[in-house]
């Protein structure tokens, strides 16, 4: 089932629109309207791509981390913004805490209201 704060799998798309590899990514909000759209955002296990401040690293230390079901400590790369089907959005390997998707859409709507 697709929801707020799963993270699911699917073919990431890539800013100069060729295709993307299958990767982990964050369900953060079912868009308004007619059609079953998701905003969601990128997960990547590189946490040298971690902007500080503004992006959020789940860590293997982090007492939520088992229940994201990912492999490694990884960046929740706010910066890296989608709005897909929910077809392709692959399944769900696990999920991410309340208190840190807050978090999550905090930064994100503090970030866009900055003028």
């Amino acid at each position: 089932m697709i929801q707020e704060g799963r993270i699911a799998l699917l073919k990431f798309p890539r800013t100069d629109q060729a295709p993307g590899k299958l990767r982990p990514a964050l369900v953060l909000r079912k868009i308004p309207g007619l059609y079953d759209d998701w905003l969601i955002c990128l997960i990547s296990s590189r946490l040298s791509q971690e902007i500080p401040g503004f992006d959020i690293v789940a860590s293997e230390k982090d007492s939520d981390f088992k229940q994201t079901g990912l492999k490694n400590s990884s960046v929740i790369r706010i910066s890296r913004l989608a709005v897909v089907s929910k077809d392709s959005l692959l399944g769900s390997m696990g999920s991410i805490g309340n208190e840190r998707l807050n978090l999550i859409k905090n930064r994100l709507s503090e970030w866009i209201k900055v003028a």
